[in-house]
């Protein structure tokens, strides 16, 4: 067991020192690398631990960006108006769901990871096509702004995830932000929406899963330790070499990455 919680230790400062530089909070590697690789069951515990870490990467890695002026406090005004209600209405529907919680996990996890590609590469080819021309012309949409921030809100609840996934292409559609104030702002969102979804799971824990965590607090507070590191050792590494274009790109093949090994876990292939 020693021989698995260092390196599920080494893999949760891997994850915090890629994902920190490209807006995302990790919960897509956090759960599967705590379900599979130390044998956690797919429930509120867990989620509750995978946001808790997703909280330290959103912060150590949105201060960071912070410092450099990379996010846009008006868009952040408005969409988080309604990523914090879909956080809450997150979280009750992983009460519901209960049981069934695996497989809806995966699910939902391979249709929002696919939305977020297909928009993604969308976004880049009208850039590379010149369509950014048409930019500064293009006005914020409050409304899908704030619709999309609201799913992202939900699916951090149910998904355990900051949902940078959603919070970044939603940020550049709707919110007309260039890669790195997009990758910025979802980095604040988090910082605001995952301590919500985090407080209304452990309202929602029952007893046995509370116990379930006080069993484990020394390697969570240790992975706790290590993602703030890789987070703010990844966020000032990426912002220092990588351009706008390598962001986007590692964000592709993360993803990919996420979807392919979830598609695999339902086939059973």
């Amino acid at each position: 067991m020693l021989t698995e919680t260092l390196l599920i230790s080494l893999g949760v400062f891997a994850v915090a020192f890629m994902f920190a530089p490209i807006g995302l909070g990790g919960g897509m590697l956090f759960v599967p690398l705590l379900h599979y690789g130390l044998g956690w069951e797919i429930n509120g515990a867990l989620f509750a631990v995978s946001l808790s870490l997703t909280a330290v990467v959103s912060w150590g890695s949105g201060l960071a960006h912070r410092k450099q002026n990379h996010y846009d406090d008006s868009t952040l005004r408005i969409g988080i108006k309604g990523a914090v209600p879909g956080a809450v209405v997150g979280v009750g529907i992983v009460v519901l769901i209960d049981d069934k919680m695996d497989f809806v996990f995966k699910i939902l996890s391979i249709v929002m990871i696919t939305w977020a590609i297909y928009k993604t590469i969308g976004k880049m080819k009208d850039e590379s096509e010149g369509d950014d021309e048409e930019f500064d012309v293009i006005v914020v949409q409050p409304l899908a702004l704030q619709i999309g921030a609201g799913i992202g809100g939900i699916l951090s609840s149910v998904l355990a995830i900051g949902a940078g996934v959603i919070y970044v292409p939603v940020l550049r559609t709707f919110g007309q932000l260039e890669p790195r104030k997009a990758i910025g702002t979802s980095l604040h969102f988090m910082m605001v929406v995952v301590p919500v979804a985090i407080l209304a799971h452990l309202l929602a824990l029952p007893s046995d899963m509370f116990n379930r965590l006080s069993e484990e607090v020394i390697p969570i507070l240790i992975f706790m330790i290590l993602t703030f590191l890789g987070a703010r050792s990844g966020a000032k590494y990426g912002m220092k070499y990588l351009s706008e274009k390598q962001l986007m790109r590692v964000f592709l093949v993360i993803l990919f990455v996420v979807v392919t090994r979830y598609v695999i876990d339902l086939t059973g292939i």
